[in-house]
């Protein structure tokens, strides 16, 4: 099993802490993207399988909000 990046585990600490949830993330970054992204691509994502930028900085500009 491979472990979780740091930059899941930030992702996770700021839903947790927002009370928001991974299903929450998915649709956001779908609808903002208009790209596919479902459970199993956030794992990938979360787990450094997969590097796309486009969903990556989607993620990263979300995260900022919620810190907003």
């Amino acid at each position: 099993m491979t472990e979780m990046t740091e930059f899941a585990k930030n992702i996770k600490i700021k839903l947790i802490q927002h009370g928001k949830s991974n299903a929450w993330l998915i649709e956001e970054v779908s609808k903002r993207t208009g790209l596919y992204f479902d459970r199993s691509y956030y794992s990938k994502i979360a787990r450094g399988e997969i590097k796309n930028e486009r969903i990556i900085n989607c993620i990263d500009e979300i995260m900022g909000e919620l810190e907003a």
